[in-house]
């Protein structure tokens, strides 16, 4: 499996870095997990964006979700000789304008996902959590069925005890830490400290830090995550064109 980074940025893009936009790969298929604000022409240095076989969104705010639009014009409009197949994109339906939005006849089509069921997507089991945030969003957990390698991405949430189970022995924990320590048990995003209590307490391999604040010292914040998670766990910063395999 290769998580490649495509934006890692909260809220708003800064700088010409985008917003949380990542793509899974394994044994030649290709999933887009949210698409934020410059997905698309960061996904083109990476892959055809016609090749994608899937896209699955945690929620669907503006961040996560700003560059969704203009992926099925490409689709759509990119001339082509033969017929671009319909994409899936899976979304929950606790939001159902938003849901039904995801249909675009003859490019996308709107699949749903539920908390209560496992997800079988290309050479992926994908289970789910509810988070805390203001919306309905969801945590993922990505287990490669030929390789059993786990990778569990929080979406965007405060701190959830539940989470330690979730991402029990993850291979890597990709957590929201728009946060620096001190402001815990937000109402909708993990503090550095809370993202590594998670990940030590889970067991998890390798933490990488997204949904980064644009302000403030982002090497602080990565000590702050390391500290907490002690030294049992190895942690990073996302970044741009960031690829990890497991």
């Amino acid at each position: 499996m290769k998580i490649t980074v495509l934006g890692c940025l909260g809220a708003y893009p800064y700088k010409g870095e985008g917003t949380s936009s990542y793509l899974l790969e394994a044994d030649g298929f290709k999933l887009l997990l949210d698409a934020g604000s410059t997905t698309l022409v960061n996904l083109e240095e990476h892959v055809d964006p016609l090749s994608l076989d899937a896209v699955i969104l945690s929620h669907y705010h503006h961040d996560h979700i700003a560059d969704l639009g203009v992926l099925q014009y490409y689709r759509q409009l990119y001339p082509v000789q033969e017929p671009t197949p319909v994409l899936p994109i899976y979304g929950h339906t606790d939001d159902q304008i938003h849901f039904d939005a995801l249909n675009l006849p003859g490019v996308s089509k709107a699949v749903p996902y539920f908390e209560a069921e496992e997800l079988k997507l290309g050479p992926f089991l994908i289970t789910f959590m509810k988070t805390i945030h203001p919306v309905p969003c969801y945590a993922m957990r990505f287990v490669e069925e030929k390789t059993g390698k786990v990778f569990v991405f929080t979406g965007d949430s405060g701190y959830l005890e539940s989470f330690v189970e979730f991402a029990e022995k993850a291979d890597v924990f990709l957590a929201d830490t728009y946060l620096f320590e001190g402001n815990e048990r937000h109402h909708a995003h993990f503090t550095s400290k809370e993202s590594g209590e998670i990940a030590k307490a889970a067991q998890v391999n390798k933490l990488v830090l997204t949904h980064l604040p644009q302000h403030g010292s982002l090497e602080e914040l990565k000590a702050q995550a390391q500290k907490a998670a002690g030294d049992q766990v190895t942690v990073c910063l996302a970044e741009k064109n960031l690829e990890i395999n497991i």
